[in-house]
């Protein structure tokens, strides 16, 4: 903190200086005009007067200039150890082109300003030089990736040839994601890999809400921060607070705003159950998990009271129980369905249980389910082929149309 108080008031009196000189040479300039020489003649009392108001309107506006700057100056100094090489040395190539286009402006124009304008021998340089900066960097920023190819060798046909491998997608939460509660619990499960962020903003306003006057919004205020706690502890997955961001993001007033800029400027994606900002940030560009969308996409592909057409194909093991299977081979336990062995018949899904070792189906036999024909079981004498040929030392029965015949 020391040492940002020194800097502002070293910023402010350089800047205060310079405006006060520059007031002085424009106090010169007016009162050697001649409609107003013609005005004041020689009062020295007059020209005291004005020389010393045109330096203190100066350096007051040297003051003003100089927060302004400074603020300028501090946002770009923490925003430099963000930003990456080539954006580095882009910006000192253009500094350096700047203060060199400056200088030759200064040594052409310096004797000229000199002989007709004494009083802006100093100031103009000066102007010249931000402006030429500043015009030096926006050039040489927007050429950054021409420059970095230039000044870097290129890489060899074995290194082109290797993929980039790329880590895993930071993760930034919303408020009401949080509060939802789920986000625990999946990340429990491992299948949502790290790193993990709740930015400040975020966990600011989940405090707010915790400590806001209304019991239900205070209620699911505290809800969010004791799963925030359950994360941190209970899982695995690095969950940490993020506040690595510019000051630029602070002026922007609305949560939903600040999270879809700061996920895309990190190149991350968003995890919210907001329909509203999920779409907002599909626009933008940016990567979107929706907890929502997961849950709709894992609910079960049956429903109780939809009815189900199945063979059962062995007992359960509880008593009058039939057993049956899906295509995907999801079990399915049909009541009073013992006797109905190796018939396809309707059946009406009671429940549904989801375990971690899969998803069981409980139903009953529909009411309007007709009794299917069972598999038939072979018998001394009977013609199970259709060939009227039966076996006369058997003495047994032969089927007509499901019956024994008699003799």
């Amino acid at each position: 903190m020391v040492a940002v108080r020194i800097a502002w008031v070293l910023f402010t009196v350089t800047f205060a200086f310079i405006g006060g000189v520059f007031g002085y040479a424009v106090s010169v300039y007016y009162r050697t005009w001649k409609p107003i020489m013609e005005l004041i003649g020689n009062d020295q009392r007059i020209v005291l007067m004005s020389t010393v108001a045109f330096v203190l309107l100066g350096a007051l506006l040297g003051f003003i200039l100089a927060a302004f700057f400074y603020r300028k100056v501090v946002i770009v100094a923490a925003d430099l150890q963000r930003i990456s090489f080539a954006d580095k040395v882009a910006g000192v190539l253009g500094v350096v082109l700047g203060l060199g286009v400056s200088a030759l402006i200064a040594f052409q124009f310096n004797s000229l300003l000199r002989a007709r304008v004494p009083a802006f021998a100093l100031t103009v340089p000066f102007l010249a030089t931000i402006v030429c900066v500043y015009l030096g960097v926006a050039l040489t920023m927007s050429m950054k990736e021409e420059l970095a190819n230039a000044l870097s060798p290129g890489p060899t046909a074995e290194v082109a040839a290797v993929p980039e491998v790329l880590g895993p997608t930071p993760k930034f939460l919303d408020t009401n994601v949080i509060i939802d509660g789920r986000m625990a619990d999946l990340c429990k499960t491992g299948f949502l890999e790290g790193p993990i962020y709740i930015p400040a903003f975020v966990l600011n306003e989940l405090q707010q809400i915790a400590d806001s006057e209304d019991s239900l919004r205070r209620a699911r205020g505290r809800r969010g921060l004791d799963v925030l706690g359950r994360m941190q502890k209970e899982t695995d997955t690095p969950v940490e607070v993020f506040d690595d961001y510019g000051r630029e993001l602070d002026r922007i007033a609305q949560v939903d705003s600040k999270l879809v800029r700061l996920a895309r400027e990190n190149q991350g994606a968003l995890v919210t159950n907001d329909f509203n900002l999920n779409k907002v940030a599909e626009l933008q560009g940016v990567p979107v998990l929706n907890i929502n969308e997961l849950a709709n996409a894992l609910k079960p592909v049956v429903l109780p009271g939809e009815e189900l057409r199945v063979t059962i194909v062995k007992e359960g093991k509880e008593n009058r129980q039939g057993v049956a299977y899906l295509d995907d081979g999801t079990m399915v336990v049909v009541e009073e369905a013992q006797s109905r062995i190796g018939e396809t018949i309707s059946t009406l899904v009671t429940s549904v249980l989801q375990t971690v070792a899969g998803k069981m189906i409980f139903a009953e036999v529909a009411p309007s389910a007709p009794r299917g024909r069972p598999i038939p079981h072979a018998q001394p004498g009977d013609d199970l082929f259709g060939d009227n040929n039966s076996d006369s030392s058997g003495g047994g029965q032969r089927r007509t149309g499901g019956r024994p015949r008699r003799r």
